[in-house]
């Protein structure tokens, strides 16, 4: 063959190369895609929120009146027997004087001793007087059986015997007085914090009204605590319950007796439960994010056997899944794999290797997975996580695991 025909043969093959290559280059590749059949389960549809484990019968023994508190030498955890004393109250410590109410106090113990003094000497006063009215009584009561003395002299005698009497009792009355007010005057003084002098003898028990453990101590130290303080709380930890703050657009569908799964409350199964109460009255509370919800709480209590949980404690913290629905036999597809169509729901089916959009009727839904009623079958196969390239009629192909 001659150079000119192999030369041309040459360029006429390059040619033919560079323009496949183009073309290939051009044309539209197989988008990688998630792809999973579409099959049949068993599903659940679930609230979840987060709970807080808590007795159901608790006891917050409060001081019955203001008092010094002694210290409580009880620890949290210990066993306490009902009418067992857990706390004792001493009556209130004296304030300190200062230097001005001090010398006020000397002052007044001063004044309070005289007058003492000087309604002992009234007192002695009108004793001699009562004395001297007494005798002069009696003799005039013989002079007048002698016959010697008017009875208008008895009577006067008679008369000044009575009123010395009562101004004697009077005397002793107001030096029982002036005494007490020494007295008085001298507690000021001897009562005072800075003496050290405190009546510690009287003190009020506070008696469990139950048995149970210690649950809390509000508080250990000594101290002064007002009337109605908190100072113990004592329940049985073995007797607990769960209660769950949802959302009340989900708390509608939770029903009494529904059934609650407990998660992630520190053992290796989960528990389960049963809704007891779903309260009727909501409440406002701000989200981590700042926004206000609606929140009801749900009180259930824990069915698994004690053994298993014996280890959760007051206030431990559980999740919560309240089961709303559930089915054996459902049709089912990942939710990922859903997307708006107008008014209705659609999925991309995988057809000899091309996506079709396919019209979907959706049952439940629980965030994961989606109820399929009509428009998917056994046999078919979805695209998972569809991204914009990914339209009606495109080549697909699996994503392999490593990409």
């Amino acid at each position: 063959m001659q150079p000119r025909v192999r030369r041309r043969i040459l360029i006429i093959s390059v040619t033919i190369a560079v323009v496949l290559a183009v073309v290939y280059g051009f044309m539209p590749k197989p988008v990688p895609v998630d792809i999973v059949p579409v099959n049949r389960a068993a599903m659940r549809v679930t609230v979840d929120e987060e709970g807080k484990t808590r007795v159901k019968d608790r006891f917050v023994v409060s001081a019955s009146v203001s008092g010094y508190l002694r210290r409580v030498e009880l620890e949290v955890g210990d066993s306490i027997a009902k009418g067992q004393i857990i706390a004792e109250l001493e009556p209130l410590r004296s304030t300190v004087l200062d230097p001005r109410s001090r010398a006020e106090a000397l002052a007044e113990l001063s004044a309070a001793q005289a007058a003492l003094e000087a309604a002992k000497e009234k007192a002695r006063s009108a004793d001699a007087a009562a004395a001297y009215a007494k005798k002069n009584h009696e003799r005039q009561k013989t002079l007048y059986a002698a016959g010697y003395t008017a009875k208008a002299e008895l009577d006067r005698a008679e008369t000044d015997a009575k009123r010395t009497e009562a101004e004697r009792l009077s005397a002793d009355a107001a030096a029982a007085a002036a005494r007490a007010d020494v007295e008085r005057a001298r507690s000021v003084l001897g009562h005072s914090a800075a003496e050290g002098i405190a009546d510690r003898g009287h003190v009020v028990a506070i008696r469990s009204p139950v048995s149970g453990r210690l649950l809390k101590l509000h508080q250990e130290s000594e101290g002064v605590v007002t009337a109605g303080a908190s100072l113990i709380d004592i329940g049985d930890p073995r007797n607990l319950e769960v209660k769950v703050e949802v959302l009340s657009a989900d708390a509608v569908n939770i029903l009494p007796g529904s059934t609650v799964f407990f998660e992630r409350w520190g053992g290796e199964e989960p528990l389960t439960g049963r809704v007891r109460t779903v309260e009727p009255q909501a409440f406002t509370k701000v989200s981590s994010l700042g926004v206000e919800e609606q929140r009801v709480l749900v009180i259930a209590d824990i069915t698994s056997v004690p053994e298993e949980w014996k280890r959760l404690g007051d206030g431990y913290r559980v999740e919560a899944s309240f089961v709303i629905w559930e089915g054996e036999n459902v049709l089912q597809v990942p939710a990922s794999a859903l997307f708006r169509k107008g008014e209705g729901w659609a999925v991309f089916v995988v057809s000899n290797s091309r996506a079709q959009t396919r019209l979907v009727t959706v049952g439940h839904r629980n965030g994961l997975i989606a109820e399929i009623i009509s428009g998917l079958g056994e046999q078919d196969r979805v695209i998972a996580h569809p991204d914009d390239r990914v339209r009606d009629g495109v080549r697909v192909r699996k994503r392999s695991s490593g990409a």
